[in-house]
């Protein structure tokens, strides 16, 4: 029986039913909220493995409630939302959203995604002993717990900008294209549909270095080809 924690949230109550039962049946704990305070309140006080999220909501859109989520928790997030623009993809990549779905959607394609993703995020097994680090100047990047360190202090990413940038770190010196970063990232060969979701992603990630010095021009655009980390 699985124990992953899952909260959905959608002021349509069919389609958090619709969810709740395809989510349910395999295993996880589910909680709606159709209401966005609500949602945030209960992260306070309870642990969540991953969040689905509407953005067309009443009040709070999706979009504030990833972004607050984002200041405090790295768990995966999926947008969901009736709009097809490619702004609006963008949008959520750049607050820190993991995927998205358009609606009408299959619920049987939610849940592969909800798995697909708490497999990438729950990759650490409580009890080990063993480290694994990938080290580049400053940044000290611990492969069994996910934890990213830049001179002892510690590197909020989400869970996507983890393994873009473990990828990269991993083959340092290497060009990597942005087809098989991409599948780093995401496992799954949808890379033609969201191609504007990896730029986005990697700007995220040099935002976030760009205050430590020695690391902070450390991914290089190689044009016409992908990314790569000087070793």
């Amino acid at each position: 029986m699985k124990n992953e924690k899952i909260l959905i949230l959608d002021d349509n109550q069919d389609i958090l039913d619709i969810l709740s039962i395809y989510i349910a049946n395999e295993g996880y704990s589910v909680n709606t909220f159709r209401d966005s305070a609500d949602a945030l309140n209960y992260l306070k006080d309870n642990e969540v493995d991953l969040a689905i999220l509407d953005i067309m909501l009443p009040g709070m859109d999706g979009f504030e409630v990833c972004r607050h989520i984002r200041e405090k928790y790295t768990f995966p997030i999926i947008l969901i939302t009736a709009k097809e623009e490619s702004i609006d993809k963008i949008n959520g990549f750049a607050i820190g959203a993991d995927d998205y779905i358009t609606k009408p959607f299959e619920p049987l394609e939610v849940l592969a995604r909800v798995k697909a993703h708490l497999r990438r995020y729950k990759i650490y097994q409580p009890g080990e002993k063993k480290t694994d680090t990938i080290a580049f100047k400053g940044l000290m990047m611990n492969r069994l717990t996910q934890e990213v360190t830049i001179d002892d202090e510690r590197l909020e990413l989400t869970n996507t900008e983890y393994y873009l940038l473990k990828t990269l770190l991993e083959k340092q010196g290497q060009v990597v294209s942005a087809k098989d970063l991409f599948y780093a990232a995401w496992h799954e060969d949808y890379y033609v549909k969201n191609m504007n979701a990896l730029p986005v992603h990697i700007r995220n990630i040099r935002k976030k270095l760009e205050k430590y010095v020695e690391v902070r021009d450390c991914i290089k655009t190689v044009w016409g080809k992908g990314y790569k980390i000087e070793p």
